[in-house]
């Protein structure tokens, strides 16, 4: 069964920060890697899989752009930012990987730092004040542009002209469902990873298994109870 797996970048970083804890930008991509051969292997996932490519998707990090920062009261030069530094890490060592693709979009030209939703919302309740802030309580935020639609057209190329039996798209959005329907209307097996986290009813109905990899402590559960849809 040829098998392509796609990933949201955007979904899986925040996922495996949330699940595994911080890690340096090489062994976030190394992370990723041995996260997508768990796929491969699995013998509940319905035959000896293939590799056809793995496509990930994101943005590549602004450089040569200054933000103002409020807590500083300056702009920040992004290319300085350690945010910078970690992504391109982590993009130069997904690169090394063999059947990698990077599928990159680009950055809205709005951004800016805000508050932390929790910092913001213990500022309100009065627990915080404006003296007790770092740097460390702000989140760059900025908009990422053409990552989703890049995944509906290759879910859609890859379907309609028979390159893969199966894709596995690991991601948590109900914005794929048009794709996934074209999917499985192509015939094409449909798998969707999110990852241990919640997804809608009408995501769950129009793809063909539900399987996430590990648990939190990074360990294959291989006789997991995990949510599975098998039709």
């Amino acid at each position: 069964m040829r098998t392509a797996i796609l990933v949201d970048g955007g979904f899986y970083r925040k996922r495996a920060k949330y699940l595994w804890g911080e890690k340096s930008g090489s062994e976030r991509a190394k992370e990723l890697h041995a996260y997508c051969q768990t796929h491969l292997h699995d013998r509940a996932g319905g035959g000896d899989r293939q590799l056809y490519r793995v496509f990930y998707y994101d943005c590549a990090p602004v450089g040569r752009k200054s933000v103002y920062h409020p807590l500083k009261r300056a702009n920040v030069d992004l290319d300085k930012s350690d945010t910078y530094t970690w992504t391109n890490a982590f993009f130069e060592e997904l690169k090394k990987k063999r059947k990698f693709a990077l599928r990159l979009g680009h950055l809205s030209e709005h951004m800016n730092y805000n508050l932390k939703p929790e910092v913001t919302r213990l500022l309100c309740t009065g627990k915080r004040t404006l003296e007790s802030l770092t740097e460390a309580d702000f989140i760059f935020v900025a908009q990422q542009k053409g990552v989703d639609m890049k995944i509906g057209v290759d879910i859609a190329s890859l379907a309609n002209k028979k390159q893969v039996d199966q894709i596995i798209l690991i991601a948590g959005d109900s914005d794929f469902v048009p794709a996934a329907k074209l999917a499985r209307r192509e015939g094409i097996d449909f798998i969707l990873d999110p990852m241990w986290g919640n997804i809608t009813d009408d995501l769950f109905e129009h793809i063909d298994g539900l399987k996430s990899q590990w648990g939190k402590r990074n360990e294959l559960k291989a006789n997991s109870t995990l949510q599975e849809k098998q039709k």
